[in-house]
């Protein structure tokens, strides 16, 4: 396809991440070749269903250009989300870009509750217990790996 804009004028690097459960944050650098007054705006599509939405708290630079957006109460579907950025300059077209993501694999996890540590000196052993992290999306009965670091004073 023929993409209309200056080569080099849309964003590069981008890049969201999802945390606090539902919290997910957007970020991208402006275009190398893109003009000192190229604004950018991002729109996103959680599912097919739902309709496109334009971000509604910016993440601006020193120049108040949007670099990125916070998302609140964000749920991660089974279909991949599909974002957009564009950007406007009065001196060229800028190129957008798009990407489809599958939420899940860019959440951060929450670290695991109600730690609790109950130890047994007469049978010299101790018992460490904790409560799975919680996560947004609906696949909760995936397995996951603890680690355990112990350090003796």
């Amino acid at each position: 396809p023929v993409f209309a804009g200056m080569n080099g004028s849309a964003i590069e690097n981008f890049s969201c991440v999802i945390y606090n459960i539902f919290f997910m944050n957007c970020s991208w650098q402006a275009g190398r070749d893109a003009p000192a007054d190229t604004q950018y705006f991002l729109y996103w599509q959680n599912s097919r269903d739902e309709e496109e939405m334009e971000c509604e708290l910016y993440i601006k630079d020193e120049n108040c250009r949007n670099m990125g957006c916070i998302f609140q109460n964000v749920t991660i579907g089974t279909e991949k989300a599909y974002f957009l950025v564009n950007g406007s300059s009065t001196e060229s077209l800028i190129q957008f870009y798009d990407e489809y993501i599958d939420l899940y694999k860019m959440e951060k996890l929450m670290p695991p509750s109600n730690i609790t540590v109950s130890c047994d000196e007469i049978k010299n052993d101790c018992i460490i217990e904790w409560q799975r992290p919680q996560i947004s999306h609906s696949n909760k009965d995936k397995c996951f790996k603890y680690e355990i670091n112990i350090k003796y004073k």
